[in-house]
């Protein structure tokens, strides 16, 4: 079951080719709850969150930096 609203920090980035012709980026984000997930989220997104930064999601919208 995909969370429809959270919010957390990033734990670590990472890209990869895991199809062999798609990029994928994917962020690890530790919730509030302590726990984590992992993410896919778009390039605009992923060029400019750093671990650390705080990164949230509301239901119906792509994650979002802060």
């Amino acid at each position: 079951m995909v969370q429809q609203e959270w919010q957390g920090t990033v734990v670590k980035k990472s890209r990869g080719l895991l199809d062999g012709a798609n990029l994928y980026r994917r962020l690890v984000v530790r919730l509030d709850d302590g726990n984590t997930i992992k993410v896919r989220v778009n390039r605009a997104l992923w060029d400019s969150i750093e671990p650390g930064d705080s990164v949230s999601k509301k239901p119906g919208t792509d994650p979002t930096k802060g």
